[in-house]
């Protein structure tokens, strides 16, 4: 399904890769020079690198226990709000869940909308849709010579749109995903060159997953590479894995399956992704094999559960490395990726990725070839794998902690859920530690059999959650934790417990101070070196997106969305009560409702609330006197035709 809505002339419709290419090159410098002003925040992440990290430190940790609300804006939608906004050359552009209306804000007058986008979309969508009808955010392209900004959107309906970003018209919108299938999306879009790329959803419903990269300017799709199935819908490369043969090859995403059932197996990817210019590859992770239940999938279900290096330009696949394969605990593998530069070991520079995955393992890979550098324990309460094998890229499973049918397995940590989930993590290059939001929760797990009906759920497993060995497991708290991590040294400098799992992901910044949100409503700063808490402020609704940081008219601010929701919320937004519902959240998240409702807003804070409004006249209302009244248009055209008015 195409719809085209734009001015975009004739011939930018046309344009091919080939075209393009002279344009490419320019459309990502743009991007890459607009991400070091510390003016904006132009992608999830901030950079390609996918650090969350600035180099701004007017806030530091002297003086951050000053910081103060500066303005705030209500999306006026409930439910769960992830990721961040989007701030560019002075514009904030703002994101909702489902209806996924999109909002652009002036930075010098926020109080008023410039303009805004909203929807119509097939509320079916929100029937099919696994964990809450969130959104992981936008993405924004800066035009060039041909074609104006555009700022892109997902719909949890399966649709990719355009919008122009000077204006808020939609410029072309497409179907990237069948919601009859169950098929859904919640992923933010990614921008390289002229490309945008797009994820899917909707492995709990056995949909097939897959990646897709479509031209910015036109929405025509270029290429869509598969998690599972044949070479070339997976789109190997001709050197696949050849760095790492023993991580498999080709045939397998066939081969490790049962007859036809990679065609229902999952593998969507709904997280994040990181790109690295120079070496030309993407990095993304992909999800979880459908059903959850592993006696219905024998194998070892590729290529799921899978960290991915592709080409942008084509889609095709340099490596694949699969963490887990055969996964039997729901550890679908869609975590951010965080690219870094540092010395191994043994002193050797080296270009590396570092993934904390739901499965309690913190994988870090030399990103141009896919060689596996570490696999460390998030916590050393992790107990369905011993050690990771860093020849073969195995993990060496714990038999007592499988899930095989009738079988109830108990005490499994981490729980489906994972130590880590959807959260964007940030890493202080300076420091060279990564700051993780971390869940502490473990579950027990009893399967049972059922069969494949398209757009509906195919999980075949009843969960029980609850707090991880360091929480308080009677009562239900402790379900959280944030931590310092050194990749290279595996180890953590420090760590502190939460009420609740720090669902959202974590801000790092040069003034040696990290921040993040709470499921219980507060954002926190803490000291980067040492973990003291130095600020906290209670916001309107519980938080699972990450903070992010921009300066506006020498201003440095901080702003981070709140809105509960998401898995651990379903249980409050839908006011459900069965601690087995919502996959196993309802009960690990049972207190939840005692300490915060629902909402969703944007709120932005800076040292001792300097901003937009410190003027008190901005934005007043001044009246104009002696104008004259407002024609009533009714009534005109009504005498016009010689109708009654009345």
């Amino acid at each position: 399904m195409m719809k085209y809505l734009s001015t975009v002339s004739g011939a930018a419709l046309l344009c091919t890769v080939l075209t393009g290419s002279m344009l490419s090159a320019s459309a990502n410098e743009k991007l890459v020079e607009l991400a070091k002003d510390p003016a904006n925040w132009v992608m999830t992440g901030r950079d390609y690198n996918a650090q969350n990290f600035s180099e701004m430190t007017t806030i530091n940790k002297e003086n951050v226990k000053n910081l103060r609300s500066a303005w705030s804006f209500s999306t006026g939608v409930l439910h769960g709000h992830e990721g961040t906004p989007l701030v560019v050359d002075g514009m904030m552009y703002v994101h909702t869940p489902f209806p996924n209306t999109t909002f652009a804000l002036s930075l010098d007058e926020p109080g008023k909308i410039v303009w805004q986008n909203k929807p119509r979309q097939d509320p079916t969508a929100r029937a099919v849709a696994c964990c809450d009808v969130v959104n992981r955010g936008l993405a924004y392209w800066p035009g060039d010579d041909s074609v104006g900004p555009l700022v892109f959107r997902t719909q949890l309906d399966g649709k990719i749109v355009a919008m122009d970003a000077k204006t808020g018209v939609t410029r072309w919108e497409l179907e990237n995903s069948d919601i009859k299938v169950g098929s859904t999306l919640t992923i933010a879009p990614y921008i390289m060159k002229d490309i945008v790329v797009v994820g899917s959803s909707g492995a709990e419903l056995g949909v097939r997953g897959y990646v897709t990269g479509y031209n910015v300017k036109t929405g025509e799709q270029l290429w869509r590479s598969y998690a599972t199935g044949p070479d070339e819908e997976v789109r190997l490369g001709a050197n696949f894995n050849d760095a790492n043969p023993q991580y498999g090859q080709k045939g397998l995403g066939t081969k490790t399956w049962e007859g036809d059932a990679w065609k229902i197996g999952g593998g969507t990817n709904w997280g994040w992704y990181a790109y690295d210019p120079d070496v030309d590859l993407f990095y993304y992770g992909s999800g979880n094999p459908a059903p959850w239940n592993e006696t219905m999938r024998p194998g070892d279900n590729k290529w799921t559960m899978t960290i991915w290096g592709r080409d942008p330009d084509d889609g095709m696949a340099a490596f694949g490395y699969q963490k887990t394969p055969h996964d039997e605990w729901d550890y679908a593998g869609v975590n951010v990726m965080m690219l870094s530069e540092q010395e191994d070991k043994e002193g050797k520079m080296r270009k590396l990725l570092t993934h904390p995955d739901r499965n309690g393992i913190v994988y870090t890979l030399d990103r141009t070839n896919g060689d596996l550098v570490s696999a460390d324990k998030i916590d050393d309460t992790v107990n369905w794998v011993t050690q990771v094998d860093l020849k073969t890229g195995l993990p060496q499973r714990d038999p007592e902690f499988g899930t095989r049918m009738d079988h109830t397995a108990r005490d499994i940590c981490p729980s489906a859920m994972g130590y880590h989930n959807q959260g964007h993590d940030s890493f202080d290059p300076a420091r060279k530690l990564f700051y993780m939001g971390i869940n502490h929760i473990c579950m027990d797990w009893e399967p049972f059999m059922l069969p494949y009906r398209a757009g509906q759920f195919f999980v075949g497993a009843t969960l029980n959650m609850y707090p991880g060995p360091k929480g308080d497991r009677q009562n239900y708290l402790g379900l959280g934790q944030v931590k310092a991590y050194d990749a290279i040294k595996g180890d953590f400098k420090w760590e502190v417990m939460e009420r609740f799992a720090a669902w959202g992901g974590t801000l790092a910044t040069a003034g040696g101070v990290m921040f993040y949100g709470t499921l219980d409503g507060f954002i926190k700063a803490r000291d980067s070196d040492t973990g003291e808490l130095l600020w906290k402020y209670k916001l309107p609704s519980g938080v699972i997106g990450h903070p992010m940081t921009y300066e506006h008219n020498g201003v440095q601010y901080v702003a981070i969305y709140y809105g509960v929701g998401g898995w651990p919320g379903v249980g409050l937004v839908f006011d459900l009560a069965d601690p087995t519902a919502g996959l196993g959240a309802v009960g690990a998240f049972k207190e939840l409702a005692n300490y915060t409702q629902m909402g969703g807003g944007v709120m932005v804070f800076s040292l001792n609330g300097e901003g937009p409004y410190s003027d008190l006249e901005k934005g007043e209302y001044q009246p104009t006197i002696g104008s004259p009244p407002p024609a009533n248009k009714g009534n005109r055209a009504a005498l016009e035709t010689g109708q009654d008015p009345s």
